[in-house]
């Protein structure tokens, strides 16, 4: 590594295999994918590896302490710094994992989401220039940003794979939504649905609120995309006010 401070340090170089061991998943060995942090430890692992584990275990697979005795999968969260690190470390596995993932959809005759398109679509831009030997300038780089900007500001996310639900209340203290279905970002958090439904009711606070599905509180980072892939067994999701039984 070079200081920053002594301009007379030569850069050292260091090999992947000698960072292996912080930017690879315990439990399959392989590079972190979707990497996710247990928030008690910090130890990072695969989300599916993880969420699969966590399905019969409460405790991390690294150090072993208890993450939550009955809803572990609350206290974990996705760490995308340290999955742009290990992206930007290992050649080729961002577009190797998103090729995957593209394959898989079509296999399944599903369309393919509109995050992924994006990020493959993203990339052969950023990788053809490169390719063929060209190397575009600092200001056509930001006059293109600066064209591009408009179209991504007016998207909203509806490029993203999409999720209808159903928000049902489930408190006599709360009045019902009176359009309770909705159709929204898959990448959108539990806390986003917090948001929303407090201002819809307008509540003073977010916090007033509970969310639940199949009767099991969600934890504010979680992802729609993984409560549908967790617990949306009947995709209903109850809203209750803070305390209540």
């Amino acid at each position: 590594m070079a200081s920053l401070g002594n301009p007379e340090m030569l850069t050292r170089k260091i090999k992947l295999w000698d960072i292996n061991a912080h930017i690879t998943c315990r439990l399959c060995e392989g590079y972190l994918i979707d990497a996710t942090t247990v928030t008690e430890c910090l130890h990072t692992f695969c989300r599916s590896c993880l969420v699969k584990y966590l399905e019969e275990n409460n405790t991390c697979p690294t150090c072993r302490i208890v993450i939550h005795q009955s809803h572990p999968l609350q206290y974990i969260g996705h760490d995308r710094t340290m999955q742009d690190i290990v992206y930007k470390l290992v050649p080729g596995l961002q577009e190797a994992e998103l090729k995957k993932q593209r394959d898989f959809y079509q296999k399944l005759g599903m369309e393919v989401p509109g995050d992924i398109k994006g990020e493959l679509c993203s990339m052969k831009q950023h990788l053809d220039p490169q390719r063929n030997g060209e190397v575009k300038t600092e200001d056509t780089s930001n006059k293109e940003t600066a064209e591009e900007k408009p179209e991504e500001e007016n998207d909203y996310h509806r490029s993203d794979e999409q999720v209808s639900i159903c928000l049902e209340c489930n408190s006599s203290k709360l009045r019902g939504l009176k359009r309770k279905w909705i159709r929204c970002s898959a990448q959108a958090t539990v806390l986003h649905l917090k948001k929303f439904i407090a201002k819809k009711l307008n509540l003073t606070s977010f916090n007033e609120l509970d969310i639940l599905c199949n009767e099991e509180i969600l934890g504010k980072d979680h992802t729609l995309k993984f409560v549908v892939v967790t617990r949306w067994r009947f995709k209903v999701i109850l809203i209750k006010e803070n305390g209540e039984e």
